[in-house]
């Protein structure tokens, strides 16, 4: 059976030496208290909860997944206890505002803490992880009186959250939606209709479900113009926030799923359920995006959970299984074979693994710091400056991880051979697992085309600009110029990652004027485009780390010498051995698209 172990090691390094976490939430009233010995007892707290109660959990989750009796959802055993030891414990209100029962701590403490349940048992999180978006939304778009009456009871954890989006006739066009709301004397809406793939859209952890349905009202333009947001509970709620009579919410069917099978994925009908409107009328995607955007930050880290588990599984077995000599020489004399480890192209396997984990880690840690700004900053522009850049990153993070997360989870079957196809060891199931990640929140290729599209040429590249900007002047520091023992060091990082800026920036410009004269560039381009930015945005967080690791060699005192050579080794094998790949992207990307669409659609099969 697979075991986790939370990264606590890894997790001080980035939140002590890196980015500086403490200094980071001085900077906001939410985080005065969070000093050095707070944070490490929250990390305590949470890994403990992780390696015990639910990462045990993750592979009878998977073998007994959910079932569908009576209309009601019977999740697998042991997993509604673990969530209310979760409410027990406080973690659902960590990151909420104290007036709602919130704890009103900064959300990067969140997703930091997030990261360890996710890895331990990515099926279970789905359940409280849904509720974060729901809270999100009603956070930022729900009135007192919404807030008052729903938000309090999903920040305790008394209720879950969703949200409802798919249809069976719409996925990522959301202007195809077709479910109705229409609206009652006494100011709330009937919604009817019916929704897919609905995670967590049932179960039995709690009392209530708050589902956010995406629906139309009488007369609502078409498309995504005549969109509307509303709150639907599964059970109707009074005005003092109890939970009532049935609200004609039902469950049809779970879908039969590759993965995750812990986790109720629901097709749920609507059948003149009672709602109340967010927002205004016809303004339901907009308000729909502080969800999505919530619920992409949370799938991109699944790409990091993948790649942290399968390469803790990885490690462990190349240690212990021998297989055959080593090319340059017996390592191991006293047993009949070397270990898995010894052979170049396992540890050219464990490494991916590595570098994928723990750069991705620090992708999410970067990202947190901006959305703390973005969500508490000092002023209104500072703000606006980190919503901008959570608006570049976020879609390279969700498709770049996910995908980079499958590569790794799928390197760990290949680690163990044989054996890792086989169900007991557990290698498969996050192949399994993480499938989806690539998919719900918006495909890779949606991600990509949010990313060149929207967040560059739409924006004219001036958010693209001001991060490389941000990037040449940490290069900068170590420059030909600079004669220090460190910058002599990191030259080798700084070097290759200088000049890359000057390629992203010149293949950028190129992309878009290419696209002004046809249309397709862009979506040609998009995928390759979205890869090469996040192996850069990676490359980007390694130098940072061995930036600090080196400064950490440097001390006389240097207690965890072992440590931080790794590091920058591991940071040397990314720059030597996964970031040229970018090289063959700029190739594809820029290549033309005439052999894309050369080819007439009846000629595809003959």
């Amino acid at each position: 059976m697979l075991e986790y172990k939370a990264p606590k090691r890894e997790i001080q390094f980035l939140l002590k030496d890196v980015f500086h976490f403490e200094e980071h939430y001085k900077g906001f009233p939410n985080g005065q208290d969070l000093d050095g010995e707070l944070l490490s007892d929250l990390i305590d707290g949470i890994s403990e909860f992780a390696e015990k109660v639910i990462a045990p959990l993750n592979q009878t989750g998977d073998d007994e997944s959910c079932h569908l009796v009576d209309g009601k959802v019977i999740t697998p055993s042991g997993f509604k206890e673990a969530y209310q030891e979760y409410v027990e414990g406080g973690w659902p209100s960590l990151s909420h505002e104290e007036k709602y029962g919130g704890q009103g701590l900064p959300h990067s403490l969140d997703i930091i803490l997030q990261e360890m349940l996710s890895t331990a048992n990515w099926s279970w999180n789905m359940y409280p992880g849904l509720s974060h978006g729901a809270m999100n939304t009603l956070t930022e778009h729900g009135t007192e009186q919404q807030k008052q009456i729903f938000l309090t009871k999903l920040v305790e954890g008394q209720w879950t959250g969703t949200m409802c989006l798919t249809e069976p006739q719409c996925g990522t066009d959301l202007g195809l939606v077709s479910s109705k709301a229409e609206p009652m004397e006494d100011g709330s809406y009937k919604i009817t209709g019916s929704k897919i793939f609905i995670s967590a859209g049932d179960h039995d952890f709690t009392e209530n479900i708050i589902h956010i349905v995406l629906a139309r009202t009488p007369g609502a333009p078409a498309g995504t113009k005549g969109i509307s947001l509303f709150i639907v509970p599964k059970y109707k709620v009074n005005d003092q926030g109890e939970s009532g009579e049935f609200n004609e919410v039902h469950c049809t069917a779970l879908e039969k799923k590759m993965g995750i099978k812990g986790s109720a994925t629901a097709v749920l009908s609507f059948e003149g359920s009672q709602g109340y409107l967010i927002g205004r009328e016809n303004k339901g995607l907009t308000c729909m995006f502080t969800f999505m955007n919530a619920a992409r930050i949370g799938t991109a880290s699944q790409g990091v959970c993948a790649a942290e588990l399968s390469f803790q599984g990885s490690i462990k077995y190349a240690r212990e299984r021998l297989s055959m000599r080593s090319l340059s020489g017996t390592k191991y004399p006293d047993q009949v074979a070397d270990p898995l480890i010894v052979h170049p192209d396992v540890r050219r396997m464990l490494l991916t693994q590595k570098a994928f984990a723990e750069g991705g880690r620090a992708a999410l840690y970067y990202m947190g710091q901006v959305l703390d700004i973005k969500e508490s900053g000092a002023t209104e522009d500072a703000r606006q400056t980190a919503d901008r850049r959570l608006g570049l990153l976020t879609p390279i993070l969700k498709g770049f991880l996910t995908e980079v997360g499958l590569e790794a989870a799928n390197l760990g079957i290949q680690v163990y051979g044989g054996h890792g196809y086989i169900k007991e060891w557990g290698m498969e199931q996050i192949v399994r697992d993480t499938r989806i990640a690539t998919l719900y929140e918006g495909t890779t290729g949606i991600q990509a085309l949010d990313l060149i599209g929207r967040k560059v040429m739409m924006d004219r590249a001036t958010e693209l600009k001001l991060f490389i900007s941000e990037i040449k002047e940490f290069c900068g520091k170590y420059g030909p110029f600079a004669t220090s023992e460190e910058a002599k060091r990191m030259r080798m990082f700084t070097k290759p990652l200088g000049i890359l800026m000057r390629q992203w920036n010149f293949t950028t410009m190129k992309l878009m004027l290419r696209a002004s004269k046809d249309r397709d560039t862009a979506g040609a381009a998009s995928s390759d485009y979205l890869m090469y930015s996040g192996y850069i945005l990676l490359a980007y967080m390694w130098a940072l780390m061995a930036e600090a690791a080196l400064k950490k060699l440097a001390e006389p005192d240097c207690k965890d010498e072992r440590f931080y050579k790794a590091k920058v080794k591991t940071a040397r094998f990314y720059f030597d051995r996964i970031l040229p790949r970018t090289k063959t992207l700029v190739k594809t990307m820029t290549a033309s698209n005439k052999s894309l669409m050369a080819l007439p659609e009846d000629d595809f099969i003959f």
